[in-house]
């Protein structure tokens, strides 16, 4: 059974539609990379996915179970819970600037479950040696490289435990030299059986760590397939057209 199934998501802002119909499901443990153009709807969707859109159309299953349905009215409570199952690493990194490394990834897990503190400053220690900043605890963001600073979001997503982690561009407001130490991390959590929703323009990345690839233009999946089927054997002229731009 999948973890995640997506049925018939739209999304309009006023007049534009974004979303058009959106399908798909996702394996527990399996890297989903989503690829498309600007303005394909790919952040929209993930904006879905972690509840800061409300989509006009869709339901969601989890688990085989329905977690949200467009067409049902649900309290900020209940968004804020359904928001567990899902963790979201932005583009810009929005760490708070006037707390320390180790508070930014404490934080959420404190307010949620204030009993346990002592459990998240360990869960926090040990995520921060999982992605090479334990020597960094007591820094604060502006003391941080930008690569730095996106490995410490990627730390406070986890620190919620997600069923699902979504990265939405984790590369694009970085330097080259720094992208390396990031997509790093992200490979080092597809071996540790994370279920993750990666919306990258990285293409070899995208071969490299995906285990399903969604090509999403003009709001629509337009090909969805295996890495070796969608960048090895593209079938849709605009698939085509977008991996010879990004070669």
């Amino acid at each position: 059974m999948a973890i995640l199934e997506i049925k018939d998501m739209r999304k309009s802002f006023g007049k534009v539609a974004v979303l058009r119909g959106v399908d798909f499901t996702l394996e527990k443990g399996e890297v989903l990379v989503i690829i498309g153009s600007s303005g394909s709807g790919k952040t929209t969707l993930l904006r879905c996915l972690n509840f800061l859109e409300s989509p006009d159309c869709g339901t969601f299953l989890f688990n085989g179970e329905e977690l949200y349905a467009a067409d049902k009215e649900y309290s900020d409570a209940e968004i804020r819970e359904k928001r567990l199952h899902f963790g979201l690493v932005f583009q810009q990194f929005n760490l708070f600037p006037q707390y320390t490394v180790l508070k930014n990834i404490t934080l959420a897990p404190d307010l949620r479950e204030p009993n346990d503190k002592e459990r998240h400053l360990e869960t926090a220690k040990a995520l921060l040696e999982k992605i090479g900043l334990s020597d960094r605890a007591d820094a604060y963001p502006c003391q941080l490289s930008g690569g730095q600073q996106q490995r410490v979001a990627i730390a406070r997503a986890l620190a919620m435990e997600p069923d699902i982690l979504c990265f939405d561009e984790p590369t694009s407001a970085l330097d080259p030299e720094l992208t390396g130490e990031v997509l790093k991390v992200i490979r080092s959590l597809k071996s540790s059986d994370s279920t993750m929703i990666v919306v990258t323009h990285e293409m070899a990345f995208a071969r490299d760590v995906a285990d399903k690839v969604i090509f999403m233009a003009d709001g629509v999946i337009e090909e969805c397939g295996t890495p070796e089927e969608v960048f090895g054997n593209p079938k849709s002229a605009r698939l085509k057209a977008f991996l010879a731009k990004t070669e």
